[in-house]
């Protein structure tokens, strides 16, 4: 099983999570896919996943998040031991998402939500000190990434397995041509030299 987390403001609309979609659409595993429109409260997003969650073999489940999903799949990792990928993962969303409380949109409709003060308290009791076995964990991480520094991404993550990509955006649409790896990495296939 994948679950999809994406990340503040996006939904499951966004670009890498509809290709993440049609390439298991395209490899006959849809079934196995994911992809939940996300509380804008981080309380809540974590108990949409849960609820997913609730039940499966956890040797069975690859979490990928993007973005602030990257904070959050390092959580449910933690807890339920099971794998992650983070694609350009938020590390301090706490910080970084302080500036944002008030009303926004969606990126991809113009859906109004609020993000409320209580959200960044939220985010904080989810906080990670350092992950426990970095073999759960493949990062993809681009340098050019203009919203999240991809070094503070590099050092929490470290001794996981790491792909840089130079370049890019906090976007990566590079991702939509990783599909072979991540799904490589999802079933355990460890890549030849």
């Amino acid at each position: 099983m994948i679950l999809y987390l994406h990340g503040f403001r996006s939904s499951p609309a966004s670009f890498k999570a509809r290709a993440m979609q049609e390439y298991m659409q395209r490899c006959g595993r849809e079934a196995e896919f994911f992809c939940p429109a996300l509380s804008p409260s981080p309380a809540a997003a974590i108990a949409q996943a849960e609820q997913i969650l609730k039940g499966v073999d956890p040797s069975t489940v690859t979490i990928v998040g993007s973005s602030l999903g990257g904070y959050y799949a390092t959580w449910l990792a933690e807890r339920y031991a099971c794998k992650a990928i983070l694609v350009n993962p938020a590390v301090k969303p706490p910080r970084e998402l302080e500036s944002y409380v008030g009303v926004t949109t969606y990126y991809h409709s113009n859906e109004v939500f609020e993000f409320k003060s209580e959200y960044v308290d939220e985010l904080r009791a989810l906080a990670i000190q350092e992950i426990s076995r970095p073999q759960r964990y493949l990062l993809l991480a681009a340098t050019g990434d203009e919203v999240l520094d991809w070094r503070e991404m590099v050092a929490f993550y470290q001794n996981a397995q790491q792909v840089i990509i130079e370049g890019s955006d906090h976007g990566l649409a590079e991702f939509a041509t990783m599909f072979a790896q991540v799904l490589a990495f999802c079933d355990g296939v460890v890549p030849h030299d």
